[in-house]
């Protein structure tokens, strides 16, 4: 069929679709840097801290976590490290990793007008919130490289790998985001357990403690082998020890597992995604 509307042809084949919507990815990128640039407009425009809060938030959380687990608790950095750099080398990843899940997991749900009005890929609305979480990872790093001058700690050359990890954390939270988001336009209650998620990740992911702590206790292997499947694990080990370097090593089978899970929760939240998304506009 075609369709001939003055200066434009529509070309509807069928059995053409899915090829086409990767295309219309690439096509449609103006509506993705308009989506990022209102998001990034909404989130620092109009606000009494700013651009301050990013890094408040994670540093009032690092200043929690050091109380609670090093001062109160029994939890110890790695030899050498600095129990606050530490943290703060896991805090930061699992701030974009929350701040990205949740952002893309209600994406649709906030962008509901727009879903109803026009056709462009759906795809682009979750991956657009993503860039304002990369931006405050970008200013919360700055909170580390405070912690470098004020404990005289220099990294080596790993650091240079961070990119890695963070495009790891980035695969992770796509891969789960889009899984929830499409659930979220069927299911409202996903709204009230997305948060629980974020709560209950944050405290099986070694953000307030090192893997070392898991790993060397007497436990029975079934629990360390359940840990290792969290994703944020590899993710968090990782930016440890591109950070500190030697002194906090990486369990590599339990990294390869990680990176295992995550692409397979992109898989599994891709291929949900598109299964739903001839709904979204119906149902939302």
């Amino acid at each position: 069929m075609i369709l001939t509307l003055s200066k434009h042809r529509i070309i509807i084949e069928p059995g053409t679709e899915n090829s086409n919507y990767w295309k219309d990815l690439w096509n449609y990128r103006g509506l993705f840097y308009f989506l990022a640039w209102r998001d990034i407009l909404v989130r620092y425009k109009q606000t009494v801290i700013g651009i301050l809060w990013s890094i408040l938030r994670p540093l009032i959380t690092i200043v929690v976590f050091t109380v609670v687990f090093n001062k109160l608790g029994s939890f110890k950095a790695d030899e050498g490290i600095p129990y606050a750099i530490m943290v703060c080398a896991a805090m930061l990843p699992w701030q974009f990793f929350s701040s990205a899940f949740s952002e893309s997991a209600n994406s649709l749900i906030a962008n509901s007008n727009l879903l109803t009005k026009v056709y462009f890929p759906r795809l682009i609305v979750p991956a657009s919130t993503v860039i304002v979480c990369l931006i405050d990872f970008l200013i919360s790093f700055l909170i580390l490289i405070g912690m470098f001058f004020w404990y005289n700690f220099v990294p080596d050359i790993r650091i240079l790998l961070l990119p890695v990890f963070l495009l790891l954390a980035l695969v992770t939270a796509m891969g789960t985001g889009l899984f929830i988001a499409a659930l979220n336009v069927k299911y409202r209650d996903f709204r009230i357990i997305i948060p629980f998620i974020v709560q209950i990740g944050l405290y099986v992911s070694p953000v307030g403690y090192s893997s070392n702590e898991i790993y060397s206790r007497d436990i029975p292997q079934i629990l360390k082998y359940l840990y290792a499947l969290n994703p944020m694990v590899g993710v968090i080990d990782g930016f440890r020890w591109c950070v500190m370097g030697g002194n906090t090593p990486l369990h590599i089978p339990e990294f390869i597992a990680s990176i295992g899970i995550s692409l397979l929760f992109l898989f599994i939240g891709v291929r949900y995604f598109r299964k739903m998304e001839k709904t979204f506009a119906d149902v939302i």
